[in-house]
């Protein structure tokens, strides 16, 4: 796909940039976050919903989407975007991280994974020609390949064997893939060891793809390593390709990975996080199932114009949350996904203006607070 990517801006003090994706579905500026649609819905919002707060781009999971609907309701439908009635991009991801994640229910060879489905047990395999099959079932306008994850506390041997899977299985998924109005990033794995990570770097670039994801981090490894890591390979990674860090999600993770020269992420962070009365705003997060705010009239965050903001209180969503109603979760997740979406329309705009390091410093800095929310019961625990 010609002029895939385009760099519009770039920190004069970092390796932070601003960009677009020209994808089939429209353009997406970058950096961006990309909210976490499953099942083909992210939970709580409907996709209008999405659409209004400025969502450019979603990502959904192959693997679960062929376990339920199945892709012949899918294909039946026209594809995932009809499917969901979603007019805008789609990234979806292979299901590597599932297969990892559900460990006593797969074995992985060198043809790919045999797994048993944790809906009902029945017995699949995902090798890397079908997850494309699925993915161009689907439709959507960036794929991932199916790759192998490890844990950050994998041995070298481990993580090894665990790359070289993953680099023939991008060679078949490579060749597999057929639609044009696709585009495939490698995923750059390689555990918790720079000289692996290299390895994989080099391998991904030596098919001139689109962009690049990178895995197998923010999954249990220390902030330190993660940056350790980034600060590693950012540089190894071409500037005209986009780098998409696959499954971060904070704020202020996202802030210090805009930083390194990351241009997208998916996280569900922000919905789950809302499901559990958790709210973000511009100066920290706040448990709104606490008690201070029993009686608290404001929004949520004074600063934010999403609608819950302009039309509920806290002390409203906080009776929500203890009455168990559904909207306290539907309201929380509205406003946390539109926060993280403004906060990438922010860093754009700071990236612009060649403004990203005091902006990034200065948001960190009212997101860790003047004690006040000490006092309310802000805590995380």
């Amino acid at each position: 796909m010609e002029n895939f990517f385009q760099i519009l801006a770039r920190d004069p003090f970092s390796r932070a940039r601003s960009g677009k994706l020209e994808l089939s579905h429209g353009t997406v500026f970058t950096p961006v976050f990309m909210p976490v649609g499953t099942l083909a819905a992210v939970k709580g919002l409907l996709t209008e919903q999405l659409e209004e707060m400025g969502t450019d781009i979603l990502l959904a999971n192959a693997y679960h989407l062929y376990l339920r609907p199945g892709m012949d309701i899918i294909q039946k439908a026209g594809g995932l975007h009809r499917f969901m009635n979603w007019r805008k991009s789609v990234l979806t991801d292979s299901g590597g991280f599932q297969v990892f994640s559900l460990a006593p229910l797969r074995k992985i060879s060198e043809n790919g994974v045999v797994f048993r489905s944790h809906i009902d047990g029945s017995l699949h395999e995902f090798t890397p020609e079908k997850v494309i099959e699925i993915q161009e079932i689907l439709g959507s306008d960036i794929m991932m390949p199916l790759d192998e994850c490890i844990g950050h506390s994998g041995l070298y041997e481990e993580a090894e064997q665990a790359l070289r899977r993953t680099l023939s299985w991008f060679e078949r998924s490579y060749v597999a893939k057929k639609r044009e109005d696709q585009v495939l990033f490698p995923i750059v794995q390689g555990g918790m060891f720079l000289e692996l990570r290299r390895k994989a770097a080099a391998h991904a670039l030596s098919f001139d793809p689109p962009g690049l994801a990178i895995g197998g981090l923010s999954i249990g490894e220390s902030k330190e390593k993660t940056r350790e890591i980034l600060d590693f390979l950012i540089p190894l990674l071409p500037e005209n390709k986009p780098r998409y860090f696959m499954g971060l999600g904070t704020p202020e993770d996202l802030l210090e990975a805009v930083e390194q020269g990351v241009d997208m992420f998916d996280c569900v962070f922000p919905t789950r996080a809302g499901r559990t009365g958790l709210a973000f705003t511009k100066r920290g997060r706040l448990v709104v199932r606490n008690a201070p705010f029993r009686l608290d009239f404001s929004p949520l965050d004074p600063d934010c114009l999403c609608y819950v903001c302009k039309h509920y209180t806290r002390a409203y969503i906080h009776h929500l949350i203890h009455a168990r109603e559904m909207l306290a979760s539907i309201l929380l997740s509205y406003h946390n996904v539109y926060f993280m979406i403004q906060l990438m329309k922010e860093v754009q705009k700071a990236v612009k203006e060649g403004r990203f390091k005091p902006f990034k410093e200065s948001y960190l800095q009212s997101m860790r607070g003047d004690g006040r929310f000490e006092e309310m019961g802000l805590s995380e625990k």
